[in-house]
């Protein structure tokens, strides 16, 4: 089923299939691409936050997502998938094209001390083992190594299936069942109601 859009808002016919916005876009037309924009920016953004932990950082990658569009308005295929999901694997490529660069020139320390304290940006509550302290967890799922991250988020948190997850993380059904089995027994570990066992011998 085609996905209509609200274009109104920028001066373009009610209701438009998003292909032919698309189409629209690739032609040049600055009012498909504000539509575009205001369709799937929040989306981008929102991963690029679960990604990141920061939303200064969420808000550059989310404009640069965008930025890369334009100047790649061919790189798209609908028959191949939905633009929603395109986006969001750009902002992952991009992502960890900055994290590469990052590493290349960052000494270790530098990278621990400059990272964000994931403080600043929401998650759906999860249950694990009752955690109460919601800011603990959120700064848990960003330290997460970041495969193990990408499978929370994608599944945990936007509610993927593993099917949906794999295709998007391009690896195996299996790989992602076995890398969100492994982020949610760290979690567990981290939050579970044993944590303190260990202390206590």
């Amino acid at each position: 089923m085609a996905e209509f859009l609200n274009a109104r808002s920028v001066g373009l016919p009610d209701l438009i299939p998003e292909n032919e916005l698309f189409d629209r876009f690739r032609e040049g037309d600055s009012d498909a691409l504000t539509a575009l924009y205001r369709t799937h920016s929040a989306a981008v953004f929102r991963f690029a936050v679960y990604m990141t932990a920061d939303t200064g950082r969420a808000e550059e990658l989310t404009q640069e997502v965008f930025v890369w569009l334009i100047h790649h308005p061919r790189a798209f295929d609908p028959t191949r998938g939905e633009l929603g999901a395109f986006l969001k694997g750009v902002a992952r490529k991009l992502l960890q094209r900055h994290r590469r660069r990052e590493r290349r020139w960052m000494s270790l320390d530098d990278a621990i001390l400059q990272r964000p304290s994931a403080t600043e940006f929401s998650v759906p509550a999860a249950d694990f083992g009752g955690a109460a302290d919601l800011s603990a967890l959120k700064k848990a799922i960003f330290l997460l190594p970041e495969r193990f991250r990408e499978a929370v988020v994608l599944c945990d948190l936007e509610g993927k299936s593993y099917e949906e997850a794999a295709a998007f993380a391009g690896c195996a059904v299996g790989t992602i069942r076995s890398r969100l089995h492994r982020a949610r027994h760290l979690l567990m570990r981290k939050f579970g109601p044993h944590k303190d066992e260990g202390r206590r011998t």
